[in-house]
């Protein structure tokens, strides 16, 4: 029924740019908001951003605020997170979510090394 499959994940550098997709399917797209987690390596997942479902209201966790960028494409059904100048501390595996019903994507990781 419900799928969110990630994708756009891999080797950056610190300063790069990535754009991560959750291209969604099985339920009626518009009527959702929508989440991207992450998870690094031995701490706990945490929330990244969050869009409401017809996109007017957004909301960042502080140490992604002005970096990052979440949009939502009604007409592919596609979540995105614009990540600029990204840090070492931004490497996680980053999973896409929606609420209510709870579906969590399987995850993309994202690794920022020089």
């Amino acid at each position: 029924q419900v799928q969110l499959v990630e994708s756009g994940g891999g080797l950056v550098q610190p300063g790069e740019s990535l754009t991560l997709s959750c291209k969604t399917s099985g339920f009626t797209f518009n009527n959702f908001g929508m989440s991207w987690y992450r998870q690094a390596p031995g701490k706990e997942r945490e929330p990244v951003a969050y869009i409401s479902s017809d996109g007017g209201s957004r909301d960042y966790a502080g140490s992604v605020e002005g970096r990052f960028t979440i949009s939502r494409d009604s007409a592919k059904n596609t979540v995105y997170l614009q990540m600029n100048d990204l840090k070492p501390e931004d490497t996680a595996v980053y999973f896409c979510y929606r609420p209510l019903g709870t579906y969590w994507g399987q995850g993309t990781q994202v690794i920022v090394s020089s």
